[in-house]
């Protein structure tokens, strides 16, 4: 079941990522420099969502788990890149949509994904302890 999940939930991923590239690409407003800006950031964003997605292999979850603790690749910089990199990808995409009102969203998310990162440590330090605190210490976010 596990297993089962693990595939649905990256092929929702790889669908939203589809149709967030279509509506970058289509949506009607002018090419300006916000536009080039916005478009380029939730590009870059998406790249590297995709990038610490595979770096965390079955590891991921949508509720904090401990399965391993992954150090390697942009998890060694960064303890929540997939966080950081959608938080940019949605500052893109706000970009290019040109709706001011947009941002507080994204204040919020930010919020959110804050406390989520500290549920996710809590969970993270109970499971592996030393190491997880030597890390924590060595990387950002």
């Amino acid at each position: 079941m596990q297993v089962r999940r693990f595939w649905l939930l990256s092929v929702f991923q790889v669908v939203a990522l589809g149709y967030l590239a279509w509506l970058l690409a289509t949506y009607k407003t002018p090419w300006n420099t916000q536009r080039y800006i916005g478009t380029l950031l939730a590009v870059v964003g998406i790249s590297f969502i995709i990038v610490a997605r595979v770096q965390l292999g079955k590891s991921f979850s949508i509720k904090p788990e401990a399965h391993e603790l992954v150090t390697t690749g942009l998890y060694s910089k960064i303890r929540n890149p997939i966080y950081v990199f959608g938080t940019v990808t949605l500052a893109g995409v706000f970009l290019v949509l040109q709706k001011p009102a947009l941002w507080i969203f994204l204040s919020i998310l930010v919020i959110v994904q804050v406390i989520r990162a500290r549920r996710e440590a809590r969970v993270l330090e109970a499971a592996f302890g030393d190491a997880y605190r030597e890390y924590r210490r060595k990387t950002w976010f």
